[in-house]
């Protein structure tokens, strides 16, 4: 029998390269084409891409689960799934994850591909039962690294642990491009020791060795490999599809799949990445052996990237690159994986923009400090734990067990505030409150992206990005997006920020969106007492006060986007 793929074009090759940005308008023309070839699985949903959705493309991504299902009939549709996490940044409750699940099978999902970015199977093992319980095909996963504390034997043990769970298949999932030819051949003849499930691989080029370690493992008897069409593969991104059927074609590994038709469909993302052409940048679409430093994973290097452009900080870039280790491994070595990747590259971004490790700390760091999400692969460092959390201890107990199921009073809130329309808004409800209150009451806009030609036959028709100016007008600061669509005249809509303060502003550390504003005017306030809280870099980022003192004026509201330096009150 022969190798099966399983094509990640349509989710975690977008994610890695153009930082999740392809439109479901895009995929949908071609659904019917990919549904006919033949592949294991076309992984299309989770990760990233359910919150970009509803951050930036203002799209429904149960609608986009739907449409695909609607096009794409006799191939599983398979989603990534972050155990506990979901496709959140944070655990929820067992509620939320059952409710979660339960939705994605009835919309369309057949494959959960389930991790833990801790391979803490604490994490995973409710997902697991629960996408059995619901007639699902599971993959377990293990979250791929290389670290002091890591070996090939844990990882092979780990896979005879989630066999035992009832998983289907086995997947070793290694984000940022990292596992050698000679590792992958010897991890799955590990697994295969010990386990009778099929296994899979799924790596990234990052490094350039991804090619090499699907030989390799083929070799030695890998069941499936992970690739996207050549036009979104390589790079950051994965193995293309077209050139690992071809190398495997007439030899004891064939795929059987026909290579004129994948021919046919791979034209089609040629012109889409196109269409797409300004969003991949040098730093993603270059391999480089520097990842085998760094780590980061292909899909949070493109986003890195974004976020420091949108950030005004991307010349940066370089000194958080090198940050990102030594944070890792004051934290114990965690996998660079979703949640936990974004948690350390954004305190490594602090850590640079602070001048000072750990100056400023995110929540969730101080979560994951306190065994919030889960249990880190070694010690963390005991300085920067005293200095995060101080004398606090962390939790030994599984994380969600400490969550409170609140999904009636989620589902009592989101009535009263007339955003539930069906079941599915509830859940984007209970995973991301903020920003599905803006999302479900139509506020979310379609994110304008710079340079990218909309029609894909187009050469000229762009979209200019638009300017952003503060304005002094008679001693009030106003921020003024100017955006000059094609054919209309400029349209300027200022949005007033801030008055002109010399002494007591709090000012914003990061672009970002306000989440809570924790005080009233007149309230008073202690030295370092929380004003406003941000998302920014996808964690909360708490804004302080610097002196002791009472607020007198708050200049935004919640929801509101805020660019760095931004005013955002005034603490006499």
């Amino acid at each position: 029998m022969g190798i099966f793929i399983t094509d990640s074009t349509l989710r975690d090759a977008h994610q890695s390269l153009i930082a999740t940005r392809m439109r479901t308008r895009d995929m949908l023309p071609i659904a019917e084409m990919l549904d006919k070839v033949g592949f294991f699985a076309l992984d299309v949903w989770g990760g990233a891409t359910f919150d970009v959705c509803l951050r930036f493309l203002n799209e429904d991504p149960w609608m986009r689960l739907r449409d695909l299902r609607e096009k794409i009939r006799n191939t599983r549709l398979q989603m990534v799934l972050r155990g506990q996490n979901l496709v959140g940044y944070r655990h929820y409750s067992d509620a939320v994850v059952r409710e979660f699940i339960r939705l994605a099978v009835k919309n369309g999902v057949d494959v959960f591909s389930i991790y833990d970015a801790l391979n803490d199977v604490r994490n995973i093992k409710l997902a697991i039962e629960v996408a059995k319980d619901q007639g699902a095909y599971v993959q377990g996963v293990i979250s791929y690294t290389t670290s002091p504390v890591h070996t090939v034997e844990k990882f092979a043990e780990m896979a005879k642990t989630l066999e035992s769970l009832g998983c289907d298949s086995i997947c070793i999932k290694d984000l940022a491009g990292l596992i050698s030819p000679w590792t992958s051949s010897e991890l799955v003849k590990a697994i295969k020791k010990r386990v009778s499930i099929p296994i899979a691989l799924h790596s990234h080029c990052s490094s350039g060795m991804a090619h090499m370690s699907y030989h390799a493992a083929a070799l030695a008897g890998v069941d499936i490999l992970d690739t996207a069409f050549s036009a979104f593969g390589g790079g950051t991104s994965l193995p293309p599809t077209e050139g690992v059927v071809a190398a495997f074609k007439d030899t004891p590994y064939d795929t059987g799949l026909d290579l004129d038709l994948l021919y046919e469909i791979g034209e089609y993302f040629v012109a889409l990445s196109r269409k797409y052409g300004p969003l991949f940048t040098t730093e993603v679409i270059h391999p480089s052996v520097d990842v085998l430093t760094h780590q980061i994973p292909g899909g949070m290097f493109s986003n890195l990237v974004n976020q420091l452009r949108e950030q005004s900080i991307l010349d940066k870039l370089d000194d958080v690159v090198e940050e990102i280790p030594r944070v890792r491994a004051d934290l114990g070595y965690p996998p660079l994986a979703a949640p936990v990747s974004q948690l350390v590259v954004t305190q490594a971004v602090l850590n640079v923009l602070s001048g000072k490790r750990y100056k400023r700390v995110t929540e969730e760091l101080k979560n994951y400090i306190l065994g919030h999400y889960g249990r880190p692969p070694s010690d963390v460092n005991e300085e920067v734990k005293k200095f995060v959390v101080g004398d606090k201890k962390p939790i030994e107990t599984r994380p969600a067990e400490l969550i409170a199921s609140e999904w009636e009073l989620m589902r009592y809130a989101g009535q009263k505030l007339g955003i539930l329309h069906n079941e599915e808004d509830l859940v984007i409800y209970a995973l991301f409150p903020q920003l599905a209150v803006r999302f479900l009451r139509g506020e979310v806009e379609e994110e304008a992206m710079p340079g990218v030609v909309e029609a894909a036959d187009s050469s000229t028709s762009t979209v200019e990005p638009p300017v952003e100016l503060s304005v002094d007008v008679d001693g009030e600061v106003f921020n003024v997006k100017v955006s000059p669509p094609l054919g209309k005249a400029v349209e300027v809509e200022p949005t007033k920020i801030a008055k002109k303060v010399s002494r007591g502003a709090i000012v914003s550390p990061l672009r970002g969106m306000v989440l809570r504003i924790e005080v009233e005017v007149g309230d008073r306030v202690k030295k370092g007492g929380v004003i406003v809280v941000i998302e920014a870099l996808k964690m909360e980022n708490k804004v302080s006060a610097s002196h002791a003192g009472v607020v007198r004026e708050i200049f935004v509201r919640e929801g509101q986007r805020v660019g760095a330096g931004d005013i955002l009150g005034v603490v006499d």
